[in-house]
């Protein structure tokens, strides 16, 4: 059964950058850029990754592994548009995706067709669409929201994601753009809940991979009242 799935790479203290780039100057020289690199140095050295960049060498691991099995279950992605064109570039004529791409914008784009089956699909009627259309060309694979974290924390908010696997790397960053924030608009009394399925530890990353299980209320329990402890009416 195809699934919508994410996962990204966040700090301890829930960061996966540093603060926002203004656009003035270098981005690669930028505060977002600096965090971004740290959160994701576990990613450089892992063999998987290597290979769908066409890079040579790289480590078989258990990062390798890890990012192997994210690559071989997407038949096809979700991205926003900022990261669809700060890639566009580096990526080159054969990006790493080899699958159909769905990027969520506000300005009309003709598809652009890759190099290695990536093609990438311009939607301007919202992000529900853009996971539809990429449900419906995964071919019963799962559907990966690629990023960047505001597309991510946007699709959970919908209640459109169904399973999130983060990368937690051990380093406080103290700043930056976190991904669970308060842009998922939770109400007063209510939370979202998750269940971990899977936990990988490593020394560079802990995996840690969570079904949604979606919104629910916050319900006061009764500790301290007493009631349903042994004794707590006196002998």
């Amino acid at each position: 059964m195809t699934k919508v799935t994410a996962q990204m790479s966040v700090s301890l203290d829930g960061y996966y950058a540093g603060p926002l780039y203004s656009g003035d100057g270098n981005w690669m020289e930028s505060a977002e850029a600096a965090g971004f690199f740290r959160i994701t140095r576990w990613v450089i050295d892992a063999m998987a990754w290597r290979e769908r960049l066409g890079f040579a060498g790289g480590e078989r691991s258990t990062n390798s592994d890890i990012i192997a099995e994210t690559f071989e279950a997407a038949g096809a992605y979700v991205m926003g548009r900022r990261m669809a064109d700060g890639g566009e570039l580096p990526w080159g004529e054969e990006p790493p995706f080899h699958a159909p791409v769905f990027v969520v914008t506000h300005r009309t784009r003709e598809t652009l067709v890759r190099q290695g089956g990536t093609s990438f699909t311009y939607v301007t009627d919202g992000i529900a669409s853009a996971v539809e259309q990429a449900r419906a060309a995964a071919k019963g694979k799962n559907v990966a929201v690629a990023g960047g974290g505001s597309l991510v924390r946007q699709v959970l908010k919908a209640g459109l994601l169904d399973e999130l696997e983060l990368h937690i790397v051990p380093v406080v960053l103290g700043a930056g753009m976190r991904l669970l924030d308060a842009g998922l608009e939770l109400a007063d009394k209510e939370a979202m809940e998750f269940t971990p399925t899977r936990v990988v530890h490593t020394p560079e990353a802990t995996h840690v991979r969570y079904t949604v299980n979606g919104r629910a209320a916050l319900v006061l329990d009764d500790r301290g009242s007493g009631a349903g402890v042994p004794g707590a009416d006196g002998p």
